[in-house]
């Protein structure tokens, strides 16, 4: 059997979705039966994907510019992905909601979250070009649907239009990092996602401002990841007082030096308007690092009750949260103890095993549909 993974969002920096695929043909290639072939493609006119870059699969990678690719994919569905592949194919998975055009092979698609349906203002424009026109026709063109959590399957059923029993729930598995017994000595508030606006940072530097007012004491703000043209805005607040020499804007962070990144913060906040999961808060519970998240999207499910959940429209509200965990230490070790437990349920070898059922649903469908 082989099948073909988009491989490409984990070719340059690997942020929420780059870092699910990533971690998944890691977990695929690792439990990989002798009959099964995983091929990684990848689509780029400069950036090369490395012929290494998991040990035991087969990396496809054409130079191809990927927004001309893209255009025709999306909106002619050609050139073939077996043809792009030089190979039969009895899957093509897509990592996007949008399908990978493959004549002969049964075709799967990712939807990690449906913010741009709502809000394609916060898309680059290739996204708001084709995803909010395209994406119902081709989840419901699609042989299987892949969500990543229950939230998000729900929201397909719901805004797509496809039916419960097409769509497999593949949800992230936990990082192999060591549990942290002890916080370290100045730990800081962490925000760890790049810095666009359904991230909802200006609330945090908002909510971040009146705790400072409040509490002079209260640790450093560490605003982690990718700087995106609309996060200008936030540079320049987090420049003025009350804030200002407290904030931390280190960019986008390495997967290597995540890990370093987490076991110095005292808490993790996420306040985003939504999350189609929420991997920094699986990450962070990993650890033992308290979270504190909005009340929306899937971030309920993946924190259960390890978290701080509050309403990311209310700085106050988050400031009063962030307030009751920075300065109670018997709060963070009962949030460490329940982020440990949550955290255990997710795992990337169950996620490879529930995604080779999604492709054994997708052939079977294939096959029925072609009678």
């Amino acid at each position: 059997m082989r099948i073909l993974l988009d491989y490409r969002p984990a070719l340059r920096q690997r942020t929420g979705v780059g870092e699910y695929v990533h971690e998944l043909a890691r977990a695929l290639a690792a439990s990989s039966p002798p009959d099964e072939a995983l091929l990684l493609f990848s689509s780029s006119w400069k950036d090369r994907l490395r012929p290494d870059v998991i040990p035991g699969v087969t990396v496809v990678d054409r130079r191809i510019p990927v927004k001309a690719l893209n255009l025709l994919w999306h909106r002619l569905g050609w050139p073939d992905a077996g043809s792009l592949a030089r190979a039969r194919l009895d899957v093509a998975h897509s990592a996007h909601p949008l399908l990978m055009p493959a004549r002969n092979a049964a075709a799967v698609v990712t939807v990690h979250d449906l913010d741009f349906l709502d809000h394609p203002e916060r898309t680059r424009d290739e996204i708001r070009r084709d995803y909010p026109a395209l994406a119902a026709s081709h989840a419901r063109r699609a042989d299987r649907v892949v969500a990543v959590s229950k939230h998000t399957a729900a929201e397909v059923t719901r805004r797509l239009g496809v039916a419960p029993d097409r769509i497999s729930i593949c949800s992230p598995g936990r990082p192999g990092w060591e549990r942290r017994e002890a916080e370290p000595p100045a730990g800081y508030i962490l925000f760890f996602g790049t810095l666009e606006p359904r991230k909802n940072v200006g609330t945090l530097v908002d909510a971040y401002a009146h705790l400072v007012a409040r509490r002079p004491e209260t640790p450093r703000l560490m605003l982690a990841g990718g700087l995106t043209p609309a996060a200008e805005s936030i540079e320049r607040r987090v420049s003025e007082p009350p804030v200002a020499g407290r904030v931390d804007l280190p960019g986008y962070i390495d997967p290597r030096d995540r890990e370093d990144l987490y076991r110095g913060a005292l808490v993790l906040v996420m306040p985003s308007h939504t999350e189609g999961f929420g991997i920094p808060a699986l990450e962070a519970m990993t650890i033992g690092v308290p979270v504190v998240a909005a009340n929306r999207g899937a971030l309920p499910e993946v924190v259960g009750s390890a978290g701080r959940l509050i309403d990311p429209d209310d700085p106050v509200a988050l400031a009063a949260a962030l307030e009751a965990v920075v300065f109670d230490r018997p709060t963070r070790d009962g949030m460490r103890q329940a982020g440990w437990r949550e955290a255990r349920r997710y795992d990337w070898s169950l996620t490879a095993r529930q995604t080779r059922d999604a492709w054994s649903a997708a052939m079977d469908a294939r096959r029925r549909r072609r009678g």
